[in-house]
This record gives C-alpha cells, sequence and structure tokens, in this order.
C-alpha cells in the first residue's frame, strides 16, 4: 500500500504526523546538504521501527546531532557518541549511531572532491534502485537496500514517493528540476 493510501485511513494525531510530512518534505527534493544528511540519519534509524517513531523523536535527533551539521557530527568523538547512547531521546543504537559520524566523514569527503552532497547525488543520477544501492554501500555505513530505496524516493531521486493521483503529486513536479524528473 502507499504511503499516500495509508494516511488517508489513519485518524487523529497520528494522521496529523505522517500528513504534515507527506504533504511537505516526502518526496521533495532538497538542496541543503545538512538536511540530506538528516533525512539519512533518520532513515537510517527508521529500520526495524516504524516511520512515526522517527517523525515523533525528529526534533529530538536534531537537538542531539547539531541540527545534522555535517561538519560537526564528522568532528564526534567517543564522548560524543557515549552522550548519544545515553539520549532517550533518540535512537539509541550504537550501530545507527557509528553510522550516522562515519556518514558525516564519507559526505565532508564528498563535499570536498563534488562541491556538495547534493553534487555527488547529481553526479551518479539517473540509477536504478539496485545501481544507487551498490554506490551508498561502497560509501556509507547501514544503508541496505530499502533504507537507499526510501533515503532517495524521499528526497525526489527515485519514483514512486506519491501515486499518480495523490494530491501532492503534481505539485513535487513542479518543484524537480528537469534532469531529476528522468
Amino acid at each position: 500500500m502507499s504511503y499516500c493510501i495509508a494516511i488517508e485511513n489513519m485518524v487523529g494525531e497520528k494522521r496529523e504526523l505522517h500528513k504534515n510530512y507527506h504533504d511537505k518534505f516526502y518526496g521533495f527534493p532538497i538542496h541543503d546538504d545538512n538536511e540530506l544528511f538528516c533525512r539519512l540519519v533518520l532513515e537510517i534509524n527508521q529500520a526495524g521501527l516504524s516511520w512515526e517513531t522517527i517523525l515523533k523523536k525528529e526534533k529530538a535527533f536534531r537537538k542531539a546531532y547539531h541540527n545534522f551539521n555535517i561538519k560537526k557530527v564528522a568532528a564526534y568523538n567517543e564522548g560524543d557518541t557515549q552522550r548519544l547512547l545515553s539520549d532517550a531521546g533518540i535512537i539509541r543504537n550504537r550501530l545507527k549511531v557509528n553510522a550516522a559520524v562515519e556518514n558525516a566523514k564519507a559526505m565532508v569527503l564528498l563535499q570536498k572532491e563534488f562541491g556538495s552532497f547534493e553534487k555527488w547525488l547529481t553526479h551518479h543520477h539517473p540509477k536504478t534502485k539496485e545501481e544507487w544501492v551498490k554506490v551508498f554501500k561502497k560509501t556509507f555505513k547501514f544503508t541496505g537496500g530499502e533504507i537507499v530505496n526510501e533515503f532517495l524516493m524521499s528526497i525526489g531521486y527515485l519514483p514512486g514517493a506519491h501515486i499518480p493521483n495523490c494530491s501532492v503529486h503534481k505539485t513535487i513536479l513542479k518543484t524537480k528540476p528537469m534532469w531529476l524528473k528522468k
């Protein structure tokens, strides 16, 4: 079932939480590297959990990870790792915390080589999901097929975030650069 349809079956606070993300963020291009990093970290932390859990914890994640400032997170040390592992507001999983730090370091290198993480993504576009997974696994930690798929769909690099008759679908198409519509 698509996310668009699933939201229609939700009620109350749960529906509002998901609808806000769906209508304003899901599938829309992101041009800020720190926000791209944020989305990747959130997708990694969602593994094995519900997206609702992550949406509820997003503010705590932003605070814990210095608003996903790539350079700050890349400079984290063992003390920062321990701080994150004892922060009840986020997902306290050592593999996921370590992945965030290592992935920030990888992004710093990509920024040096390509000018930005977004330009690195653009450099590799278009690719199939399988091709993207290979590139991500070679470059980043904790990035399996589902995480890569959801990350790339959520930022508009892979199709499928919205079904064609979804009210947000046409809006997203208007926001995408022509090269991303391939």
